[in-house]
Formats: C-alpha cells, sequence, structure tokens
C-alpha cells in the first residue's frame, strides 16, 4: 500500500492562537491539494515554543514579569476538550487527513507539550503528553505519563508521536515499536544538524517511516512586548531553522532536510518497506532476545488524588 505523508515546517503565531490554527488549516489544506492522507506539524505548534524565553526565573525565586508572561503563555493554550480541538479536528476531517499537532495543552494551572491526534472522520483520535520536558521546559510543561503512549490505529497502520528528545529515550522508542507503530512522528524543536542522523537511525531501529517537523521561526515573529527573549534582537534572527523531512524503514531520506525557510514538504511511501526492511532486523520481533532483556512500561494514569468510597 502507498500513500503520501506530509510534514509542515511553518512557524506559531506567537501569543495568537486563532492566527496559528487559520495557518494549521491552511497548511492542511494544501497538503490534501497535494494528495497527502497524513500530516505532521511541528512541537507545540499550537500555543508556541517559546525559544529564548527564560520566564526571568532564577534558583530559590521568581518574579511578578515572570508570572505575567507564564500567564500570557498559559491563555495561548488550549484544552483537549475546547473549541481550538474541536476546530482542528475538523480541518483534519474536511481534508480527509490523519494529522499529528503539536499543541500546548493546558489542563487546570498545568500545561503540558502534547501531540493530539486527528482523524479523517474529524474526530480526536488520542492524544500523546510528553513524558521528560527538556532543561529549562520543566519550567513552563508538566510531566506526562505512560497513559498516553498508546499509539492510534490507521488504515496505514499505527500512527504514534514521540516527541523532540523523548526520541533520545530508548525506553520510549522501545515502547513505540512494541506497538508496530508504522508511521513514526516526531514533531521537534531540535533544529540542528544531528537531528536528522537521529530520525535516520530511529527509522532503521524500528523499521518504520519516521515523519519529523521542525518550526521555521524568526526573532520578528516572537512579540518582545508579551514575552522577553534573551536571544539577539536582529529581527531576521533565526531562532528555529527547521529541519523537518520524512525518513524510509532502511534510513533513505525521502524529503528534506530544509532549512531557513518555511515548507511543507511531501512525499509517497511504501508501507511494503516495512515487512522487507523487517526481514533481517525486527527490533521487538526476531532481534528481541527477550530472554536477556526486557522492558516493563506503566501505563496506569497517575493521579494525584484519588478518590474512593
Amino acid at each position: 500500500m502507498k500513500l503520501t505523508a506530509a510534514v509542515a515546517q511553518a512557524a506559531t503565531v506567537m501569543f495568537d492562537t486563532p492566527a496559528t490554527i487559520a495557518k494549521a488549516e491552511a497548511l492542511m489544506a494544501e497538503a490534501a491539494r497535494r494528495g497527502a492522507q497524513v500530516i505532521v506539524f511541528p512541537e507545540a505548534y499550537i500555543g508556541g515554543y517559546p525559544k529564548g524565553a527564560d520566564f526571568h526565573i532564577f534558583v530559590g525565586a521568581r518574579t511578578p514579569e515572570g508570572r505575567r508572561e507564564f500567564q500570557a503563555y498559559h491563555d495561548a493554550a488550549v484544552t483537549l476538550d475546547g473549541p481550538e480541538v474541536a476546530q482542528l479536528a475538523q480541518a483534519a476531517g474536511q481534508h480527509g487527513l490523519y494529522a499529528c499537532v503539536g499543541i500546548i495543552e493546558r489542563d487546570g494551572g498545568t500545561l503540558y507539550c502534547t501531540a493530539l491526534y486527528l482523524g479523517p472522520d474529524g474526530r480526536v483520535l488520542g492524544h500523546h503528553r510528553k513524558l521528560m520536558p527538556t532543561a529549562l521546559e520543566r519550567i513552563m510543561w508538566g510531566y506526562g505519563d505512560g497513559s498516553t503512549l498508546q499509539a492510534v490505529d490507521t488504515p496505514y497502520g499505527k500512527l504514534g508521536a514521540v516527541i523532540c528528545w523523548e526520541n533520545y529515550m530508548p525506553a520510549m522508542r522501545m515502547a513505540m515499536y512494541q506497538q508496530r507503530v508504522a508511521l513514526y512522528c516526531a514533531p521537534t524543536a531540535d533544529d540542528r544538524a544531528t537531528w536528522i542522523g537521529t530520525m535516520q537511525h530511529i527509522a532503521m531501529e524500528g523499521r518504520c517511516f519516521v515523519l519529523s517537523a521542525c518550526q521555521h521561526l524568526r526573532r520578528h515573529q516572537f512579540p518582545m512586548d508579551a514575552m522577553h527573549n534573551r536571544l539577539p534582537e536582529a529581527p531576521d534572527t533565526v531562532l528555529m531553522r527547521g529541519g523537518s523531512c520524512i525518513i524510509s524503514p532502511l534510513g533513505k531520506v525521502l524529503a528534506g532536510p530544509v532549512y531557513d525557510e518555511d515548507a511543507l514538504l511531501t512525499a509517497e511511501i511504501d508501507l511494503d518497506e516495512i515487512p522487507q526492511a523487517q526481514f533481517d532486523f525486527d527490533p521487538v520481533g526476531h532481534y528481541a532476545r527477550p530472554d536477556v532483556f526486557s522492558l516493563q512500561v506503566n501505563t496506569a494514569p497517575q493521579r494525584a488524588v484519588r478518590l474512593e468510597g
């Protein structure tokens, strides 16, 4: 079976969630015009990845300015049952797409970096909350748990997301491979040259197609009046340069990487390449050696309060 996959490389309209959703809808429409059945958006696309922000924080203290900046970021986030997510799901349905969209999810006073799964029937199919925020991300995002590791079914095989540096967690990757993920989505904010090698490694290790999307974001697209930014002030300073790509199960680069420009990358992928690639390597099958190695994954939701009786 063959299909066309797309990855979107574009910037959030920072602190303007309706405008960002409008951009996402336009990119879905363009992907559909190009014949795509699947599209992947970057990490934190809806709500934004505030590259260069520090929320004025230092060890042992917070500031009123930092609290106000967090509130602005909090206000730009979306809820899973809110109208913004419903609008995105409707757009995916309108264009007949499976979509993986990076969002900043608001749940009470906590924000999560989440990958949202949408179906061509206009429904929300599921979501994954990032397990391990990196470095200063831990100030602004909460920690996901194993209850959102479940990939979703599509006619093309399982579709699942592993967000940014979760891709460097070997156990996380194995938890996805065990589900036989065929379309491995990697929304990211990592625009370094090393990222493409990581994506090729994962495609070969998991014997899956890897679809990675990163933003192309410049300094003038980051409103200084809403949030302080420590990076250079020149308007054309690149905050994230992209590097989006599509990789085959044997590590062949099918599209990208593209840097320093907006792009909608597409590639035709042949799912028959997955069993062909598994002929000599199956990480959770004939190459697994469960007599020597095993992995336990806790998929129970972790609740702060449990009510009984």
